[in-house]
């Protein structure tokens, strides 16, 4: 493609480049280039793209996008504003614009953004026979089948990998695209040019504050995505729903439990160990709905869900039937088969209030003990480690507190965090810093009717020590405990 046509969505500051010149790719890590490359030069959190130009050049780099001029005047080079931005339009028109032949949800939040997005992706398929593309922490996905990608643990795609997936799924048949939406994505312009059909705030708590630095940061970055969507659905129950509300330049619909001037309002909700039943009103209509999932949660994430198809032109009815279908989401409250009188859950919860909602979940449906075993990941914020000792020591009868990922903390570092916040509870506890040999003492001393929680790691099947990844599926640590 030549570079004019890949500079049609960019205002140049300068450009000093043949606009003809021929890309056969886009690339902003410099050690990623090939002959023919368009390198983008971004000032990253650790290192400076603009320190890498000359590398990028001798592995076959043809024209650099930069927001200041290379040392070496015989560069070809395109001065920007702002690079990041430049990153995803350029990758934009390299693979078509793609994404305006999708009609894409986005969820954003701290919690729920997983489970919303499937439980959409699951009712869309169900209403139109048709492969749907979903993006974020469970992978890349275009109907049933995983696309292969070379990022990281990333919720959000980088925008050459992003606009490359909006391709492939334009070519499978998609029609819609439902991707969770990172806080880091919003504020890093990883969606710059991306218009969202439906944009969905699930809630927001303490999280990220070692990127965002305060809550009110978190929150102005999660509002990005209302001026990026046609219409924003939004919890009004949360008490940053206004901050959401005000920030939104289109349409606002709105979901609640607890508010009725809400557009789409559950009522007569009953718990279920296995599952919670509601009624879900709205203007002229009302119908019965279930979701397998337990937990008050899942309410707000099943009326995300619904909120989301209605503004796309479903009836309740027809929401309220797909997501009768939706199956459970791997790490989401999932039960592991044990054989055994004592059942065994694994969640993702690895905030204050995400442990807090699965924990009270699992108590409504338990007639024995609710034992918790978690921990914190490493090189994140510090200040939510002693909150869900205390949250966890609180709603639990027996806490383990083990490893997360320690990246590159020491893992009893973590641990002496959490334990502030669980030393004053008259809570039992056990800390067991081998995360395998603390499932192990979890089952060997289960007690008939205890539900036993592994929260954190959910769906991940790797453990990160010292920075690097090693097998730990607690699917299989458990049937290997209990053989």
């Amino acid at each position: 493609m030549k570079l004019k046509a890949l500079l049609k969505n960019l205002k140049p500051t300068e450009l000093r480049a043949a606009e003809d010149i021929e890309i056969s790719g886009i690339c902003y890590d410099s050690r990623r280039v090939v002959a023919g490359s368009l390198f983008v030069a971004i000032r990253g959190l650790q290192s400076d793209g603009h320190d890498h130009i000359s590398s990028a050049v001798e592995k076959g780099a043809v024209c650099v996008i930069c927001e200041k001029a290379p040392q070496d005047s015989t560069i070809p080079y395109v001065l920007v504003e702002d690079s990041r931005a430049a990153l995803a339009l350029v990758s934009s028109a390299f693979y078509g614009d793609a994404h305006k032949k999708l009609k894409i949800i986005g969820v954003t939040g701290t919690n729920g953004k997983t489970t919303t997005a499937c439980l959409i992706k699951q009712m869309l398929e169900s209403l139109t026979d048709k492969p749907i593309g979903l993006i974020g922490t469970l992978g890349d996905f275009i109907g049933d089948n995983e696309v292969s990608h070379s990022r990281a643990t990333s919720t959000t795609p980088d925008p050459d990998e992003l606009h490359e997936l909006f391709a492939q799924m334009v070519r499978a048949g998609c029609e819609y695209a439902v991707m969770e939406v990172s806080s880091h994505a919003l504020v890093l312009e990883k969606l710059t040019g991306v218009e969202f059909e439906v944009g969905i705030f699930t809630n927001l708590t303490q999280d990220h504050l070692d990127f965002h630095g305060s809550l009110e940061e978190y929150a102005k970055a999660k509002a990005r995505l209302g001026g990026q969507s046609r219409t924003m659905a939004i919890n009004i129950d949360d008490s940053y729903a206004l901050t959401m509300i005000e920030n939104a330049t289109a349409q606002v619909m709105t979901f609640s439990t607890k508010n009725n001037s809400a557009d789409l309002v559950a009522r007569e909700i009953r718990m279920q160990p296995s599952k919670v039943e509601f009624c879900a009103l709205m203007t002229g209509e009302l119908v019965r709905a279930e979701i397998a999932i337990p937990g008050n949660f899942s309410v707000y994430n099943a009326l995300a869900a619904m909120l989301a198809l209605r503004i796309l032109g479903f009836s309740l009815d027809e929401c309220a039937a797909a997501l009768q279908k939706c199956s459970g989401v791997p790490g989401r409250a999932e039960s592991v088969p044990t054989g055994r009188d004592f059942t065994v859950l694994i969640d993702y919860a690895h905030t204050p209030d995400a442990l807090e909602n699965i924990i009270s979940a699992v108590r409504a449906g338990t007639t024995g003990r609710v034992v918790t075993l978690f921990g914190c990941g490493g090189d994140r914020d510090r200040t939510k480690r002693p909150i869900m000792g205390e949250t966890a020591a609180k709603l639990s009868d027996f806490l383990i507190v083990t490893s997360d990922n320690p990246r590159t903390e020491e893992p009893e570092a973590i641990i002496a965090d959490i334990l502030e916040g669980v030393q004053d509870s008259k809570t039992p506890y056990e800390v067991i810093p081998d995360r395998r040999a603390a499932i192990a003492y979890a089952i060997n001393n289960a007690k008939p009717n205890d539900t036993i929680i592994l929260a954190g790691k959910g769906h991940e099947t790797y453990q990160e020590i010292n920075g690097v990844k090693q097998d730990l599926d607690e699917r299989v640590v458990v049937a290997e405990v209990l053989a």
